[in-house]
């Protein structure tokens, strides 16, 4: 019949709850640990008090929050072309972006090379190295360091229509080749395999 008749009260934990929330969201959820905290900063009240208040913060529903997309998401999110992403996925990229503008500085950079090497316009490299090294991106400053040192064969590659995937493929081929073999073959089986295989 009386039941909450003392809610409206002060309390002699009002003072402290401002601190015990910000524990709480920290991680630390023992009451006992956090009395043990307020008492030098002049808590007079009892450990009960402190336990009933993070009871109710155990039993109150939290607000409901998506969980952040994993860095493999956001990764495969930066290295697909804008205009294959969902709406969704946008908006979430989005909010990542805001929160961490050196991921902001790499997506633009990312995206700026995928357009380089697909439409083939390796006369732009120059300006994009000029512009990798203006940002404090260590990862990407080595990656401009190693295609500095091959520049020419970098720029030949983005710009002629010529490539070296099909030797490349047929390397790779005849090294899983002998690589089933276990090293135990000699040079005629290993020739009688890749000519079979073909």
């Amino acid at each position: 019949m009386f039941q909450g008749q003392w809610q409206g009260r002060p309390s002699k934990l009002d003072a402290f709850k401002p601190y015990l929330d910000d524990r709480w969201n920290q991680g630390c959820t023992n009451a006992w640990r956090v009395g043990e905290e307020i008492v030098p900063l002049g808590y007079q009240g009892s450990y009960q008090r402190v336990r009933a208040y993070f009871r109710e913060k155990r039993l109150s529903p939290g607000p409901v929050t998506a969980r952040p997309p994993s860095p493999r998401v956001v990764a495969g999110w930066i290295l697909r072309r804008p205009e294959t992403l969902t709406e969704t996925e946008h908006l979430r990229l989005k909010a990542v972006l805001v929160h961490c503008p050196e991921l902001d500085a790499l997506t633009g950079h990312v995206r700026s090379f995928g357009q380089m090497l697909t439409e083939r316009q390796g006369e732009r490299l120059p300006q994009w190295l000029d512009a990798v090294r203006q940002d404090d991106l260590p990862g990407l400053h080595t990656l401009a360091a190693g295609i500095d040192r091959d520049r020419d064969a970098v720029i030949a590659g983005l710009t002629l229509p010529w490539s070296s995937g099909v030797v490349e493929g047929h390397g790779n081929r005849i090294k899983m080749l002998k690589r089933q073999m276990f090293g135990r073959a000699g040079f005629a089986l290993l020739r009688k395999r890749v000519l079979l295989a073909s």
